[in-house]
């Protein structure tokens, strides 16, 4: 579907994640009172939260732990069933942990749209471009009325796009939001994975319009307020776009560390070292980097670490593999070379035929099995 609105241009999926069978509402649908807006994250009633898969769940329920008891959390993932249990798991967690009501604060919506309607803040974290562009044009069409009577940064409908799309497809979306004047669009994506989102220490790079070449600082401190409920440091990039334009860079290092964490571990121990002493000598010399200390692919020398359980959870070769080719794209546009991109591209598609859904990590696995000495430290298994 094609969309123009006030002179932009954004093509939208035909995707629908908003299409729920036997749906609806529960609790009750009446918004929370309407607060006085400012840079402080307490001071909002209700919030929106579009995506619970493996990033989106503690995510959101981070947040739900974060806000003040009286605020709603008003949820919705095209898995109507895990929204449910979102709602019964966290409210049930909130009431154990003592916080009176708190479960009750808890909304699943049919669809972004009613969502939107509802909510002052929309936090958003979804697989790809596709999903991203589906969510917002149902959000967009028709114009969604203001959630205050005065717009200002601080007091506008704010979206936060957690996702990793490409940051031309953002910043298009950005424009759409911004030319209906239906609120504030940032990108944000983040880094530090399923074990960061759960421990609420991730990473978030910020893409905040700007103004007069300036940076909006009362935006910026707004949204910077919300993030660190749910992670440990938040950078700001620059204008719509930026966020996501340094969380590609990243994810091309990843992609290549990745590999050569699993390519260096399976050469060490081919040569008979030990697994664990060999970790332990790469983690504190110049060859370390998160894929060797924090998920390294070997058993028992990571904690909490996909490895640890046949790489089952985690960020899946799937998304890797997505994410790299969305940094091939960008370099592609931006006239940019990446030499070891097409090489890293043939390998995830070979390790997703035969270990699809596992952690990227699995490579290690898979290299293992192309190597002449075949399983020799079973500490992968």
């Amino acid at each position: 579907m094609v969309t123009m609105r006030a002179g932009v241009l954004i093509r939208f999926s035909p995707i629908r994640l908003c299409t729920i069978n036997n749906g609806g509402l529960t609790g009750s649908t009446k918004p929370a009172a309407r607060r006085d807006f400012s840079a402080t994250a307490a001071t909002w009633a209700t919030w929106g939260f579009i995506g619970l898969g493996r990033m989106g769940y503690p995510m959101a329920q981070n947040l739900r732990a974060k806000i003040p008891e009286s605020d709603t959390l008003i949820v919705h993932d095209q898995n109507h069933e895990l929204a449910q249990k979102f709602k019964e798991e966290v409210g049930i967690a909130a009431a154990g942990a003592g916080a009176k009501g708190k479960g009750n604060a808890i909304e699943v919506s049919d669809g972004p749209r009613e969502l939107a309607e509802k909510s002052e803040v929309i936090i958003s974290v979804l697989p790809g471009p596709p999903h991203v562009k589906s969510v917002f044009g149902h959000i967009l069409h028709p114009r969604l009325s203001p959630v205050a009577e005065t717009v200002s940064a601080e007091t506008d409908r704010l979206f936060i796009d957690c996702s990793t799309i490409d940051p031309t497809s953002s910043t298009e979306i950005a424009n759409a939001v911004h030319s209906s004047s239906s609120g504030r669009f940032v990108d944000a994506p983040m880094s530090g994975g399923v074990v960061g989102a759960r421990a609420s220490t991730l990473t978030f790079m910020l893409g905040c319009p700007t103004h007069n070449g300036n940076g909006d600082g009362k935006l910026a401190a707004r949204v910077t307020s919300i993030l660190q409920l749910m992670g440990s440091k938040v950078v700001h990039m620059g204008t719509s776009g930026m966020g996501l334009a340094g969380k590609l860079a990243n994810n091309y290092l990843l992609a290549i560390s990745n590999i050569a964490t699993a390519e260096a571990m399976n050469l060490g121990i081919g040569l008979g070292l030990d697994p664990v002493q060999l970790a332990d000598l790469i983690n504190g010399s110049s060859g370390q980097c998160w894929s060797s200390k924090i998920n390294n692919p070997i058993k028992g020398i990571s904690p909490g670490a996909p490895a640890e359980r046949d790489f089952e959870g985690g960020f899946s070769v799937s998304l890797m593999k997505k994410d790299l080719g969305l940094a091939m794209k960008a370099a592609r546009e931006h006239g940019v070379e990446l030499e070891l991109a097409r090489r890293a591209e043939d390998v995830y598609e070979d390790v997703e035929e035969e270990e699809k859904g596992k952690d990227f990590s699995v490579v290690y696995r898979w290299l293992e099995g192309r190597s002449s000495g075949g399983n020799r430290s079973r500490r992968g298994r």
